[in-house]
């Protein structure tokens, strides 16, 4: 049976091409078939996620019912490993499911493998992978981040080697890697070639869930299967433990609870229906439990060491609508949420706070004429809108002499260093801070976005492309690195692209 290299993809995407295995009897060339046990199949390769001290998450899928069963080692020879066992992946998950490991050493690197266990016995091929846990011991941390995977029309280009990023990130060995948002462009469909300004075409590979705009689960399930198709993404996935969060495009652009769309492409018309559909996919395709987040969502704390604690934000579940962010008081995060993150921030001892944020504080980014999608909101006045939320956060944080908070974003489809001083602000109720941006990972390049004045942040340094909607071929692809040193707990954050040049540096000093 002949079968198209493009249906071939589509369906090795979903993990739906199984063909029963045969096997005729020895010594009887002529001898009628027979059924074999079919091995289960590791569909998308595996991942780890919300690292701790003693573990972490791993996350798989199979092609059909198995159970996961995860073996950990100190060396990859895999003497003497422990076995851990998990629960039964099922349809009902789309073959999708994670195990917390718990029990290892702190501070080492872990070896793991992957299994699937068939409901007749039969096991898949194993998958292998390593992650480190957070230490006990103050000692070096390497953590990447970044944004943006596959929009504006840029997925997976076979003539470039696929989302080579990932392998440039990979090749500088991190401890953590945050996905700051648009994990997957659900509302951004894909054509198999794009024709660039310049007359270049830009090629993609094409499933069925990414020529269209998501809508079903199982469309929204398609887009995380269409971005493990990168080999790139997948190497990248089991040796560096991940920390997610979501923005818009997981559900649609520029997205609020309760928001109607008027946009003709969607036959489902109400948000909060859409949201919800997108938010089980994401949590079912990616390594993080909504059972460890505060809310059952995606805000939490994630600590790594004495050195180290991130705060992982939900800009998005708790946003108002859009165009209300001016005058009165809005929100971002919700009352909730703006609590505990500065509770959290008072009871944190790390050295440095990181707070991961899906939307940046000062950059003015408009939704249509009237209406903002971030937080600021260009009067350059005073807080209102969504500001008055970030306000509150800044002056707890000086308020309680909380040391060591660091802004860390990506969204706008640049990178850029922001310095936020109150001797430059409208609003003087805060101590000096630093907000980074990086991104997008594979997706087209915009920018740069006007900064608003209330929080007085200055653009010590910007790298963004001279047209909007520049293609990753042009060298705007981008992410960011921040090291600690563990003797002297020194801060270097490194903006970089994707082949790896370091465009801006900066160095922070511990606190006192």
């Amino acid at each position: 049976m002949y079968v198209s290299r493009r249906t071939l993809l589509r369906t090795v995407a979903l993990g739906a091409l199984a063909t029963p295995a045969v096997a005729c009897s020895s010594g009887n060339s002529g001898a009628t078939p027979s059924l074999v046990r079919e091995r289960p199949i590791l569909t998308h390769g595996v991942a780890t996620g919300d690292v701790r001290a003693d573990g972490a998450l791993v996350w798989a899928r199979s092609d059909r019912p198995a159970r996961l069963v995860v073996e950990t080692a100190a060396t990859e020879s895999f003497t003497d490993p422990v076995r851990h066992v998990g629960g039964l992946l099922t349809p009902e998950t789309d073959g999708t499911g994670r195990l917390r490991l718990t029990g290892l050493p702190a501070g080492e690197q872990v070896h793991y493998r992957v299994v699937l266990e068939g409901e007749d016995g039969a096991t898949s091929e194993p998958v292998t992978g390593l992650f480190r846990t957070a230490p006990a011991a103050p000692g070096d941390i390497r953590l990447q981040w970044s944004g943006d995977t596959a929009g504006q029309g840029f997925g997976i280009n076979p003539d470039l080697g696929g989302m080579t990023i990932f392998d440039t990130m990979a090749r500088r060995d991190p401890h953590l890697f945050v996905h700051s948002g648009d994990v997957v462009y659900a509302d951004n469909p894909l054509k198999e070639t794009v024709e660039l300004s310049d007359g270049r075409i830009w090629r993609n590979i094409v499933t069925d869930a990414k020529s269209a705009v998501a809508q079903t689960l199982d469309e929204y399930r398609g887009q995380y299967a269409y971005n493990l198709m990168d080999e790139n993404y997948r190497r990248f996935n089991s040796s560096v433990a991940q920390i997610v969060q979501w923005d818009d495009h997981e559900t649609v652009n520029n997205w609020y609870a309760g928001e109607i769309l008027d946009l003709e492409q969607y036959t489902e018309k109400n948000v909060d229906i859409l949201a919800k559909r997108a938010f089980r996919a994401f949590h079912e395709w990616l390594p993080l439990d909504p059972a460890e987040a505060v809310d059952g969502r995606i805000h939490r704390v994630v600590r790594y060491g004495p050195l180290l604690d991130v705060f992982v934000l939900d800009m998005r579940t708790y946003k108002d609508a859009n165009g209300t962010n001016v005058g009165a008081a809005g929100q971002v995060l919700g009352s909730a949420q703006t609590q505990w993150l500065i509770d959290e921030l008072t009871r944190s001892t790390a050295t440095w706070k990181i707070i991961a944020a899906d939307l940046p504080i000062g950059l003015v980014v408009p939704d249509g004429d009237t209406a903002f999608e971030g937080i600021a909101n260009g009067d350059n006045g005073t807080p209102s809108g969504r500001e008055s939320e970030i306000a509150q956060i800044l002056s707890a944080v000086k308020a309680r002499s909380i040391t060591g908070t660091v802004w860390l974003t990506a969204d706008v489809h640049y990178t850029a260093a922001h310095h936020y001083s109150p001797e430059r602000a409208s609003f003087t109720d805060f101590d000096e801070f630093w907000e980074f941006v990086s991104g997008p990972l594979n997706a087209g390049a915009f920018g740069p976005d006007e900064l608003d004045g209330t929080f007085g942040p200055e653009a010590v340094f910007v790298h963004a492309p001279p047209a909007a909607n520049t293609s990753p071929m042009d060298g705007y692809q981008h992410f960011g690195e921040v090291f600690i040193d563990g003797g002297t707990r020194q801060m270097r954050v490194e903006l970089l692209d994707s082949r790896g040049t370091v465009l801006f540096r900066q160095v922070l000093d511990p606190p006192a």
